[in-house]
């Protein structure tokens, strides 16, 4: 057998899986694992392992959409649980979906050190689909399950032999099963479940109502949890049932898109053959919170790092910025003391660029204006060594222009992070004309290494993300004049799963980011296209947003606060415009928006700066808080539908017409 291999020695049979990467469940090893199943009968013991770097890390997705092929998981698992040759299994790496499945099934079970434990159905839309929300609450109680279930956390080796999910942790995995000696115990589905308390369950479904915004699988793996107060062979075929309903739902549909958009775009068939440097030691100009925040996050992944300030005050604040950014994730239990500690004495914080001579990569992070960046590459260009890569961290002017000093520019590129950039995992890497593949190989092969997920992007304005997030706001701003109040717009899209909507969102940023960005696009605005001023008075009117205690909305502390002032603003403008006033609904809102960002981003496509519809999804998702389960504002459209979204376009070119121009899927 190809994927499955038994080798008997002694009485036991030393079955063993390889199906590399994960050793993924799919058709063709779970036909060759029952075929095992039957084949070790007789023995005193099957051992089941997986080659590799992982016992079975979950069902092969690929096959999700198609029919599902005999023999079906359960089957597999019941077979396992019910062999006359009872299995133990040796696990290692990670014990995910219909590995855990399998393992449950298994008389008993024995782990290496540091062996990852989860039912993560739930972060594509699913429930488990092989007894996994049967058999985990009688195996672990409910409270682990359902963090298991309901949340898709992943258990240690010490919770799971605190709480009797496995039987040994051991470093030599082959060793201790030779030597191991236990009597078979009650197989797991026919174990007593404990008992569940209904005021428990309450809380744990108003907990997970308050976290999901708007997903329902998190709350569809507790109704399956639950179901294991009935006989199980009743609670399995159930769990089964609503599992492969789930497979065709558009929310699965859109987190597995997701799911393979963070490995496909993230890693360039283009780029594959092409070699990347290594970059390790890593200069960052500037030191404000995103300069600060870059160099916290390279610190965090053990690289070297310089972090350079024109003059002494700019060191001392650069200082106090990455010392605060890094405590916060010492509070937040991400370092120690003792690490935190190593980790300010190993930056080096420095007065003026000499640094960057020795650097291997240098990003620049300075203030958003095209002749402060132009100045720092002149520099650099002098300092910086043949081989040096030099990033610059723009979000919407353009990279040729600020590389125009540097004499070699096959070695330039943008490097787009996103606030805040320790944690934020977004870059946007933007490639230049004269750019190597060489080296956006290896600003896709860094940005990985810092944990982060690189998307390429060609040059426009604002890139892909921020393109998108323009017509956004400005669709917002349009609805506001013709009816809409920005408590209406910030409910709506809150409620479509959201974090929080436009307008909200401007008030924490700071509404005059916003305006210059307006000011610098006034030369190239079409005089035609409908401009609405409510933003700029907001700004005229010292109503910058949350830190002025006032923007959009007023302010008390952080709460945003719908302000009448600011409805009589907008109510005097549509009067003063000669607009007559109109109602919108929270689904019509969602859907005019939607329509808006799925066309910027079907253009973006169009034009080249994006490379697929998946990548558009993965900006907006990863550095726009676009709702995952909605799998991006192009997965969206389409589970949408083209007619409903060529519908709203039409409505706003007929309320602001010479305003939009429609991408060709939607014309």
């Amino acid at each position: 057998m190809g994927l499955v291999s038994i080798a008997v020695s002694e009485g036991i049979a030393w079955v063993e899986i390889n199906n590399p990467p994960v050793n993924a469940t799919s058709t063709q090893l779970r036909h060759e694992l029952l075929l095992a199943v039957n084949e070790v009968q007789g023995c005193r013991r099957a051992v089941l392992s997986c080659a590799g770097r992982s016992f079975i890390a979950g069902g092969d997705m690929s096959e999700f959409d198609q029919p599902p092929q005999e023999p079906h998981l359960p089957d597999v698992v019941d077979a396992i649980e019910q062999s006359d040759t009872p299995f133990l299994a040796l696990l290692h790496g990670n014990v995910l979906g219909g590995g855990l499945e399998i393992a449950m099934a298994c008389a008993w079970r024995i782990a290496a050190p540091g062996t990852r434990f989860g039912l993560p159905e739930v972060n594509v839309g699913l429930i488990p689909g092989a007894g996994g929300s049967q058999r985990a609450p009688r195996l672990l109680g409910w409270e682990l399950a359902a963090d298991m279930a309901c949340s898709g956390k992943l258990l240690s080796t010490d919770t799971m032999l605190e709480h009797g999910g496995i039987d040994l942790i051991a470093d030599d995995l082959m060793q201790a099963a030779k030597d191991f000696d236990a009597p078979r115990p009650t197989p797991v589905s026919q174990r007593d479940t404990p008992l569940l308390d209904a005021d428990w369950l309450t809380e744990k479904r108003a907990t997970l109502i308050g976290r999901s915004r708007g997903q329902q699988s998190p709350l569809l793996n507790l109704d399956a949890l639950s179901w294991a107060i009935t006989p199980f062979a009743e609670g399995q075929k159930k769990e089964r049932a609503l599992h492969l309903e789930l497979r065709q739902s558009n929310e699965s549909k859109a987190l597995r898109h997701v799911f393979f958009a963070e490995r496909a775009v993230t890693r360039p068939t283009a780029l594959r053959d092409i070699t990347a440097a290594t970059l390790n030691n890593i200069v960052v100009i500037g030191g404000g919170l995103m300069g600060s925040g870059i160099a916290a996050a390279c610190l965090l992944k053990g690289m070297n790092v310089a972090l350079c300030e024109r003059d002494a005050a700019g060191v001392e604040r650069a200082r106090e910025t990455l010392t605060r950014l890094l405590d916060g994730a010492r509070q937040r239990g991400k370092i120690s003391q003792s690490r935190f500690d190593q980790l300010l004495a190993d930056c080096t914080i420095a007065e003026g660029y000499s640094a960057a001579a020795n650097a291997d990569l240098v990003i620049e992070a300075v203030f958003e204006e095209l002749s402060v960046k132009q100045n720092v590459m002149a520099e650099l260009d002098q300092i910086a060594a043949p081989h040096t890569l030099l990033a610059t961290n723009t979000s919407y002017l353009n990279p040729e222009e600020i590389f125009a000093p540097v004499r070699d520019r096959s070695r330039c590129l943008g490097l787009h992070f996103f606030s805040p950039a320790h944690i934020m995992k977004l870059v946007e890497v933007v490639a230049l004309t004269d750019g190597s593949t060489e080296t956006l190989a290896s600003a896709f092969a860094f940005a990985r290494s810092l944990g982060k997920l690189p998307v390429q992007a060609g040059i426009c304005d604002g890139f892909i993300g921020n393109r998108i997030l323009a017509a956004y706001r400005r669709a917002a701003e349009y609805l506001l004049a013709d009816g809409a109040l920005p408590q209406e717009i910030d409910a709506a899209m809150r409620a479509y799963g959201l974090a929080m909507g436009p307008f909200e969102a401007q008030d924490m940023s700071g509404l005059q980011i916003a305006e210059a960005n307006r000011r610098r696009q006034d030369a190239d605005r079409p005089a035609n296209e409908r401009y609405v001023t409510l933003g700029d008075q907001l700004c005229e009117m010292g109503r910058f947003g949350q830190r002025a205690g006032a923007g959009w909305y007023r302010y008390e502390g952080r709460k945003p606060l719908p302000d009448s002032a600011v409805t009589t603003l907008i109510e005097d403008y549509s009067q003063q415009q000669s607009i007559t006033r109109r109602s919108f609904s929270a689904t019509e809102i969602q859907t005019l928006l939607l329509a808006v960002m799925a066309n910027e981003g079907a253009r973006i496509v169009e034009e080249g700066i994006a490379q697929s519809d998946a990548a558009v999804d993965l900006v907006k998702v990863h550095g726009y808080g676009f709702p995952r389960w909605r799998g991006g504002p192009m997965q969206a459209a389409q589970a949408l539908g083209n007619s409903k979204i060529q519908e709203a376009l039409a409505a706003l070119e007929e309320s602001s017409p010479n305003s939009w121009r429609r991408a060709r899927r939607f014309t």
